[in-house]
Order: C-alpha cells, then structure tokens, then sequence
C-alpha cells in the first residue's frame, strides 16, 4: 500500500540569482559619464537629483522629500544646507557644490516650481513626490545609460560615493560619520566597509 505524500514546493529565496551587501559606491569616472549623458540628454530633473544625491550623501526618503525651500534662500541655491532626516529625526548639513548648484537652478526655473513645494516632484498625481521606488527606478536608469550592471548599483550607491571618497583621501571617520548624519561611529565602519577595504588594500600593496 502506498503512502500519499503532501509535496510542496521548495519555496525559492527573494535573493536568488541577485547580488546582495553594500552596494559599491561609484567611482569619479562613472560619476562624470553618467553626469556627462543626462547633460548630452537634457535631462535637467535628473542632472539635479544626481548632482544633489552626490553632494548630500542623503538616503532616498530624504532626498525625495526635499522642498525648494531646503536649498534655496531669496531665490537663490545656497552653498549649504540643512534637512531632519527621517530615520534618525536628527539634523544633518551638507555643501552644495557649484554643478550642482547650477544645475538645480536651472531644474527649479524650468518646472517653475514655487518655494514651498517638493525640489522633485512626481508626475504620478497620487504622489506628491518622486518616490523611493521611483528614484531607485531612476538610479538604474542612470547606471544602465553607462553600461553598468544595475544590479551591483543602487541608491546607497550615491550616498555611500562621497563619503567614500573623502575618508580615501582624509581617513577622518569622525567627519564622514558627521556628514552621514550617523549617531554610532560603528555605523559608519560598517556603511562604507572601512576595515574590509582596507585589508584588501593592504594585501593588494604586498607582494610575496
């Protein structure tokens, strides 16, 4: 006599076939090709949102979020800014360079957006924003437009970039955990993969 058995089926892991950990910040070269291809398209929100991700170093809930009125003052783009974010409710300041600058000017004269609205807003009418989904759709967009695979990049990618850079060039943790707006700096260790990247880098700069 055989025994009926109940099968069911293997239920299949949400991160099979996709890469998963830190994304990698992205390096000057991509910085410039992808800023490079939104000038050539004309793409004045994006070239905005991607200048803005890259000097804020915010996460997507805040950086969506951002009203004219956070980095304007008397109808001008100020240098610095500073917004509450939304994980840590704590305030967190960061320079606006002269591109960026530039190009949120000219976004903010194109759409004709008022001070007290959304700096991006949706073209979705049930959004009055772009969303978080929305600016990850973005980012791929962005990140496919220069050949690179879009599953190893994302929007970490943008706030991870010149934090990276700067503890490169300085090694001063204290002041990227400030620029992150991270309350532990065990947080900021872990955000940019400090104490992997460094081991790598010595075994890179020995030879046997």
């Amino acid at each position: 006599m055989y025994k009926l058995i109940d099968y069911k089926p293997k239920h299949e892991p949400w991160n099979k076939g996709k890469l998963t950990g830190q994304k990698p910040p992205f390096k000057p070269q991509q910085i410039w090709a992808i800023r490079v291809r939104l000038q050539i398209d004309q793409k004045l929100r994006d070239l905005a949102m991607f200048n803005l991700a890259i000097d804020s170093k915010l996460r997507g809930c805040d950086l969506v979020k951002l009203r004219v009125s956070d980095v304007t003052q008397g109808g001008r783009v100020q240098s610095r800014a500073q917004v509450v974010q939304q994980k840590t409710q704590r305030p967190v300041q960061f320079e606006i360079t002269d591109q960026a600058r530039l190009a949120v000017a000219q976004w903010i004269e194109k759409a004709s957006l008022l001070p007290s609205g959304y700096l991006f807003p949706s073209r979705i009418k049930d959004s009055p924003h772009v969303s978080t989904r929305q600016y990850a759709r973005i980012v791929r967009r962005w990140v496919e437009s220069i050949g690179l695979d879009p599953t190893a990049y994302g929007t970490h990618s943008l706030r991870r970039t010149k934090a990276s850079l700067i503890y490169r060039r300085t090694k001063n943790l204290r002041a990227v955990q400030i620029l992150l707006g991270h309350t532990k700096l065990e947080s900021t260790i872990r955000y940019l993969g400090i104490e992997i990247d460094d081991a790598l880098e010595l075994a890179e700069q020995t030879e046997i």
